[in-house]
């Protein structure tokens, strides 16, 4: 498929994309949306950034179109689950977007703001809700909703929603759904617990990778710093200063953490904020509104507040703390380089994390050009690949980054974490 208007969409659809200047398919939307409007479930496998918004609302559109009624009240006709707010939030703006010629009616169910507007929404209920697994259950359980009329199901970032221990929501959500229904399944990765539970869920489906899991973006270029771990914040200012960066996605592996990154940036002077699963609503609203718009340039985040950030422009990931999970790290480095832009992926890698770069090169099938930092305070030759300042190594060659012992761990605050560690985020 080369153009939307192979896929024989209802036209006022085509219209509205045509609006949004959509003109050629993404791989996902290519191989997706024929399958969809077959009705037919689908496993899809993509990266963020590859349009799998539009891969699974198009078709589920151009079904409503062609029969259209008005939903019983306090049920929905399609039940949209996402794992955060943000993402949520985009996902229905999608729905507008493209269904506003068909005036559709799409509403949220998130967690984080006032549940009786969202109540109210039900009462006559709605084409398409899009929700946050905890809140919907709330809904259900206040009888605000009720899931015996669903006709389409999508889990978008299946992953990380299983990561964010929602696996028993899921399960219960979809316990209350009709047996016959039309199920679209999408993650970034396909751990064996994701594999099980599309089992369990959809019916003869048709698998869609469009992106090899352990890909990562072409037009990135990948570097690791090896630091001491109580450097880390000085050498992160550093680099936000000495770097020609448009907007920086800085990751953290905890809230608290990000709190603290943003507290040392401020002190050095540079401009940046916070957004995670401690902030309200509203500060996560007007901070993400703030980065798009380039009024903040830096912004520090953790994985799952990063799900729902959706930004054109960022030319710079710097991972403060290496993901536990190496898939995540290709999920990171994906925020940067859209749209056939160029991207930088810089990771600040500390002794205890050195088993967590193993594991990431090893799924990315290559190794990540390391340097050890140099103060800008000496001269440091230039990058023939950007032209920029590439800090050589500051210590003996063949000599390797000092790895600590017990006590000078624990004197330092540092917490030894294996690849497998879990914490809350």
């Amino acid at each position: 498929m080369t153009s939307f208007h192979d896929f024989g969409l209802a036209e006022p659809i085509t219209r509205a994309l045509a609006e949004e200047q959509y003109v050629t398919p993404t791989p996902i939307q290519a191989q997706t949306i024929p399958i969809a409007l077959s009705r037919r479930d689908v496993i899809g496998i993509a990266q963020t950034g590859t349009g799998k918004t539009a891969a699974f609302a198009l078709p589920i559109l151009h079904h409503l179109s062609t029969s259209r009624r008005r939903p019983a009240p306090k049920t929905c006709r399609v039940l949209v689950l996402s794992p955060t707010r943000e993402l949520s939030g985009q996902i229905r703006d999608s729905f507008h977007a493209y269904g506003r010629h068909l005036r559709i009616s799409a509403a949220l169910a998130i967690g984080g703001v006032p549940i009786g507007p969202q109540v109210r929404a039900l009462r006559n209920g709605i084409e398409v809700l899009v929700a946050t697994p905890g809140r919907l259950l709330d809904l259900v359980r206040g009888n605000a909703l009720r899931l015996g009329e669903v006709e389409f199901l999508v889990l978008d970032e299946a992953d990380r929603m299983l990561d964010m221990g929602f696996i028993h929501d899921i399960r219960a959500i979809v316990a209350k759904l009709p047996a016959c229904r039309h199920t679209l399944f999408f993650s970034a990765t396909m751990p064996s617990t994701i594999a099980q539970l599309a089992d369990r869920m959809l019916r003869d489906p048709v698998k869609v990778a469009v992106t090899p899991v352990a890909s990562t973006v072409a037009r990135v270029e990948q570097r690791i710093i090896h630091v001491d771990r109580a450097a880390k914040p000085a050498i992160l200012a550093e680099l936000l200063q000495r770097e020609a960066i448009d907007r920086a996605l800085v990751f953290t592996r905890t809230k608290h953490g990000a709190d603290k990154v943003v507290r040392g940036l401020v002190k050095t002077g540079i401009a940046a904020e916070a957004i995670h699963g401690n902030k309200s609503q509203n500060q996560r609203d007007r901070v993400l509104a703030a980065f798009r718009k380039g009024e903040v340039r830096t912004l520090v985040a953790t994985d799952i507040a990063a799900r729902g950030i959706d930004v054109d422009g960022i030319s710079h990931v710097v991972n403060f703390d290496l993901p536990n999970v190496p898939e995540t790290y290709v999920h990171r480095i994906g925020r940067t380089a859209r749209a056939g832009a160029d991207g930088v992926a810089i990771s600040l890698c500390d002794a205890e994390e050195a088993a967590l770069l193993r594991d990431i090169e090893k799924l990315i099938r290559m190794s990540i050009p390391a340097t050890n930092w140099r103060s800008s305070s000496r001269q440091a030759p230039q990058s023939p690949a950007r032209g920029r300042a590439a800090p050589p190594s500051a210590r003996p060659a063949g000599k390797r980054p000092h790895q600590g012992n017990p006590r000078r761990r624990r004197a330092r605050g540092g917490q030894q974490r294996g690849p497998h560690h879990e914490l809350r985020v």
